[in-house]
C-alpha cells in the first residue's frame, strides 16, 4: 500500500505549470491513499478530482478557507483512496480563540484496503511558529478520537503538522512523552527508514518558500498507529519525499511530499 501526503499550496503560482508536474508525478507514483492540504474545493472546481482523476473515492473537509489575507476561497484538507471509503469524520482543532479563521482539523475516513480495514487521517494543525500550545491541543484531540474509533483496525495518520520532530506535539505523537495524562504511539514513517537524516520537506532550497529562515523544516509525515507488541501495525518498507526537485525548472509546490509503502508484517 502505498501513502502520500502532499501540500498543494492551492493554485498559488503558476499553476497550469505546477498542475502539470503534479499529474505526471501522480500518474507514474500510482499512490493508493492521498493525503491532500491547501486543496481547493469550489462549486466549479475540486483539485483533488482534478489531479488524481476519476479512480479515487474522495472525502473533503467541509469548512474550508474563506478566501482572505491571500489564501484562495475553498482551500482545505482532503483524503483520496483506490478503494471503498466508509465514514468519514471530521476534529475539530479549534481549540482556542487564536485558531480562529484557519480551517485546522483531522479528517478521518473509513477505507476498506486489501491489507484490512484502516482509518486513513489527514491532520492539519495550526501552522503559526507561536502556536506550539494550539498544536499540543490539536495533537491530543486528534489521539484520543483516532483511539475512540481505532478499535482493532489499522491506523495511518498523515499531513503536514508544521512543525519539526522535536516538537511537543510530533514527540506526543511519536510515543516520546505524554500529554495531558494521555499517550499514544505512532511509528514515524521517514524516521523508521532513514534515522537521524533530515528529510526536511519545507527549506529555503526550494524557491517557492518564501520564508527566508523558517525554523521548522520537516512539516510532513506519514505516521503509522504502534499495536501493543511488535511495533507499527503495517510495516513500513519505503519512505520517501515526492516532488523534492524541479522538473524542467518548476518546482510542484512549497512543501515536498512524503512517501511510505506498507504492507503487512511477515510472520
Amino acid at each position: 500500500m502505498r501513502v502520500l501526503t502532499l501540500n498543494l499550496w492551492g493554485r498559488r503560482g503558476d499553476w497550469d505549470a505546477r498542475r502539470r508536474v503534479i499529474v505526471e508525478a501522480l500518474d507514474t507514483l500510482h499512490p493508493d491513499l492521498v493525503a491532500l492540504q491547501e486543496a481547493v474545493v469550489g462549486e466549479e472546481y475540486d483539485q483533488a478530482a482534478d489531479l488524481l482523476g476519476p479512480e479515487f473515492e474522495l472525502a473533503h473537509q467541509r469548512e474550508r478557507e474563506p478566501g482572505e489575507d491571500g489564501v484562495e476561497r475553498g482551500q482545505g484538507t482532503s483524503i483520496a483512496s483506490r478503494w471503498p471509503l466508509g465514514e468519514v469524520k471530521e476534529v475539530d482543532l479549534h481549540v482556542s480563540p487564536r485558531t480562529a479563521g484557519f480551517a485546522c482539523t483531522t479528517l478521518v475516513a473509513e477505507v476498506d484496503a486489501p491489507l484490512g480495514p484502516l482509518l486513513f487521517a489527514n491532520h492539519v494543525p495550526s501552522w503559526q511558529l507561536d502556536f506550539e500550545r494550539e498544536r499540543e491541543l490539536q495533537a491530543l484531540a486528534a489521539a484520543r478520537e483516532l483511539e475512540r474509533l481505532a478499535g482493532d483496525r489499522h491506523v495511518v495518520l498523515a499531513g503536514d503538522f508544521t512543525a519539526d520532530p522535536h516538537s511537543a506535539g510530533v514527540r506526543f505523537l511519536t510515543g516520546r512523552q505524554s500529554l495531558d495524562g494521555t499517550s499514544v504511539c505512532y511509528r514515524d514513517a521517514w524516521e523508521s527508514v532513514h534515522g537521524e537524516e533530515p528529510g526536511e520537506t519545507f527549506t529555503p532550497a526550494n524557491p517557492l518558500v518564501s520564508d527566508w529562515d523558517w525554523p521548522f523544516r520537516r512539516l510532513d509525515y506519514v505516521l503509522v498507529r504502534c499495536g501493543e507488541h511488535g511495533g507499527p501495525t503495517l510495516e513500513i518498507t519505503r519512505c520517501k519525499r515526492f516532488l523534492d526537485e524541479p522538473v524542467d525548472g518548476v518546482w510542484a509546490s512549497d512543501h515536498f511530499g512524503v512517501v511510505a509503502e506498507l504492507e503487512l508484517p511477515r510472520a
